[in-house]
């Protein structure tokens, strides 16, 4: 039964982006804040991790003892995104919950595309498959200037400093960021 049938709404799902440091997670616990005190119950979530199986993959991709090839990480990363689509997403929408994820499908275009230099095509069309073509609603984009992420910021000082060299880093989305221009929010129509 889809969710048309039984008549319940489909929830809204939002997504926020952006590179460490940038002031996500500072928003997300905001934004939870005031949802749950307007009685709303909507699902937190984050990527890459957010269930068993994504937390799983994302330990063999920072362990530092570890090469992992730009496209190994791609892929391993969307094995645990096609996971948590099927387990958390789309589950909690279906059932008419509204869904705010740190982080989803632009985070690989910077990381992997950009970051790592994948061709962007591959990443837009893998990113098209394993969401099963599944778009937010809104995607918020939080940006930050590169002084500001790798200077300061002790979640951005931490994690850069935890990852083995070559690795997908904090700073190379960062650097991805302060170069472009700075992207607004995004509703979709």
């Amino acid at each position: 039964m889809t969710t048309a049938q039984s008549g319940v709404s489909r929830g809204k799902f939002v997504v926020f982006e952006g590179p460490e440091g940038a002031g996500k997670s500072t928003q997300l616990a905001l934004l939870r804040g005031r949802l749950t005190a307007a009685g709303r119950d909507p699902v937190f979530t984050r990527e890459p991790g957010g269930t068993p199986t994504g937390d799983a993959i994302r330990s063999v991709v920072l362990d530092p003892q570890l090469r992992v090839d730009p496209l190994t990480e791609f892929l391993l990363y969307s094995a645990g995104r096609a996971q948590h689509v099927a387990d958390v997403i789309a589950p909690a929408l279906a059932a008419g919950r509204d869904v705010v994820s740190d982080r989803f499908t632009a985070a690989s275009v910077a990381y992997q595309g950009y970051g790592r230099g994948l061709e962007l095509q591959l990443v837009e069309r893998l990113n098209l498959r394993v969401t099963n073509g599944l778009t937010p609603d809104l995607t918020v984009f939080w940006t930050s200037t590169l002084n500001s992420v790798s200077s300061g910021h002790p979640a951005a000082r931490s994690t850069t400093a935890s990852k083995r060299p070559g690795s997908s880093s904090t700073g190379a989305c960062a650097l991805v960021s302060s170069r472009r221009p700075k992207p607004q929010p995004m509703a979709r129509g």
